[in-house]
């Protein structure tokens, strides 16, 4: 069967204008010293997210790597893109975990599956116009903004475990970030939590006796979902957490299939529909697995803007390879030894970091603040969502990410809606 892909030129040289397009590749050599490029780009933040929910980071590795081919195929080989762990499932599966265990957790990844993808199908048959109707710019820059802000205590608990290497690890995320270029810049966490993580090994909190235990290639662990029908109150419990999750998912994946389109083909946000659907699915099959939920990732299409090379092989190749990553149990183990210092360190600039895209959102469409339907809109979440404010209904709990993001809905159409009833706005 012939492979879907063109030789770009001589497959080995590429001019400073010239840009590799999705339906083309390069020598396989260079494919693959491609791919493993974005398999580093996505590591770093991919790992975290088992680490911080308490996570398998090998099943979460694995089924990375098995919903990003599932995306591929979905969209027809056309869309670029990388399906790692989204760093919104962190605070509702922390919650679920808590409250009513991993398989709880699991359930809720599997409902914002189901939600994602049948939002797909109904943006593939009607386009994008009422996502953008929904979430402006303002509320959707809110959301994103108070779900980094809202694990502003996640990471100071893990900081004052170890002050010192979490000290280390940031300093080190930030002189990274500053010092090296190109795709070292763009790892500055996956550096920073390396350094971080030396520092650890030198202080003696390292802990590496499962490591040499665990075989290097076996099944990473599986688990089910709870059965909602067995503790209805509990599972069914744990939606409210995890249904806006949906929302900051949609944006993710529009803002980022818009980027794409603008540095290869216009024609590409034709595959918005299928891409939310691929991610839906994708989810979906980590949640009844034992993995995170995915999401399209920045830090591979910011590997695409270094390198101008967009072939959708390179993103075979980082697939397979995470899927090879997810077989090998001692990686797993070994990831499974970062300890706390370093991740509080990491989680310090990194949930900050989130929180800023939300802001940046904002910049970058040019919210005016002067308006005071956006001020109320985006004041009123934050504060929610950072003070996590919390709201009981009978078996059901209400969590500072859910409110905030009502909120921001509520608050901004309903004033909208006023001030033109009233003629104020």
């Amino acid at each position: 069967m012939a492979l879907p892909w063109t030789l770009h030129g001589d497959g080995k040289t590429v001019g400073a204008q010239e840009v590799v397009g999705p339906g083309e590749r390069l020598s396989w050599p260079i494919t693959i010293g491609i791919g493993a490029q974005h398999v580093v780009a996505m590591f770093g933040a991919t790992f975290l997210v088992p680490l911080l929910t308490g996570f398998p980071p090998s099943t979460t590795l694995l089924f990375s790597g098995i919903g990003t081919l599932l995306f591929l195929l979905i969209t027809g080989n056309k869309l670029p893109s990388y399906l790692g762990s989204s760093f919104a499932f962190i605070a509702p599966i922390t919650a679920a975990t808590a409250s009513a265990g991993m398989g709880s957790a699991l359930f809720g990844i599997m409902a914002v599956g189901v939600l994602l993808a049948i939002i797909g199908l109904v943006v593939q048959l009607t386009g994008t116009w009422w996502i953008d109707k929904l979430m402006p710019p303002i509320v959707s820059g809110a959301i994103v903004a108070l779900i980094g802000f809202n694990l502003a205590p996640v990471a100071r608990a893990n900081f004052d475990q170890a002050p010192l290497t979490a000290g280390i690890t940031l300093l080190a995320v930030i002189l990274c970030t500053v010092l090296f270029r190109g795709i070292l810049g763009r790892l500055s966490i996956f550096l920073g939590v390396l350094v971080g993580y030396v520092a650890a090994v030198a202080f003696g909190q390292v802990d590496f006796s499962q490591v040499a235990a665990a075989p290097w290639v076996g099944l990473p662990p599986f688990t089910a979902p709870a059965n909602p029908f067995e503790n209805p109150a509990a599972v069914f419990g744990v939606l409210p957490a995890f249904l806006p999750v949906v929302l900051v998912l949609i944006a993710e994946n529009v803002g980022h299939i818009k980027g794409v389109a603008q540095m290869t083909d216009a024609k590409v946000n034709r595959l918005t529909g299928r891409a939310l659907l691929a991610d839906g699915l994708a989810t979906m099959l980590a949640g009844f697995s034992g993995g995170s939920g995915t999401t399209t990732y920045g830090e591979n299409i910011g590997v695409m803007a270094a390198t101008r090379i967009y072939s959708t092989a390179a993103y075979w190749v980082a697939g397979i390879t995470a899927i090879l990553l997810g077989l090998s149990p001692k990686i797993g183990a070994v990831i499974n030894t970062i300890p706390a210092g370093v991740l509080g360190g990491v989680t310090t600039a990194l949930y900050g970091l989130i929180g800023v895209i939300g802001v940046k959102i904002w910049l970058d469409n040019k919210v005016d603040f002067s308006k005071p339907v956006n001020q109320f809109t985006a004041a009123t979440a934050l504060i929610i969502g950072i003070a996590d404010f919390t709201l009981s209904a009978g078996t059901l709990s209400f969590n500072g990410i859910a409110l905030g993001t009502i909120a921001a809905i509520v608050i901004y159409h309903l004033m909208t809606w006023l001030g033109r009833v009233r003629r104020t706005a």
